[in-house]
């Protein structure tokens, strides 16, 4: 294996995790709070709104679009840590 291919190797083995982690908490937001543990929640209230209700309506979309832009900053230190950045 080439130090080029050992390089692409290792950036998309630190790719995969990152996707991992931020998936994982995409699910625990989406279905975790808005199904598994609405009952719970909905002791709280945020907006008037059962806090239960509003992950599954809310929540978890703002949570997804905040994750895109972590995902893009992690991508971004990644690419210049490998010398992919253009």
């Amino acid at each position: 294996m080439t130090d080029k291919q050992k390089h692409a190797t290792a950036y998309w083995k630190e790719n995969l995790k990152y996707l991992i982690i931020l998936l994982s908490v995409w699910f625990v937001v989406s279905y975790g709070a808005g199904i598994l543990f609405k009952d719970a929640l909905n002791n709280i209230r945020l907006g008037g709104f059962k806090l239960g209700f509003w992950f599954a309506q809310q929540g978890s979309i703002y949570v997804f679009v905040i994750l895109i832009f972590v995902y893009v900053r992690l991508m971004n230190k990644l690419d210049k840590k490998y010398g992919f950045d253009e």
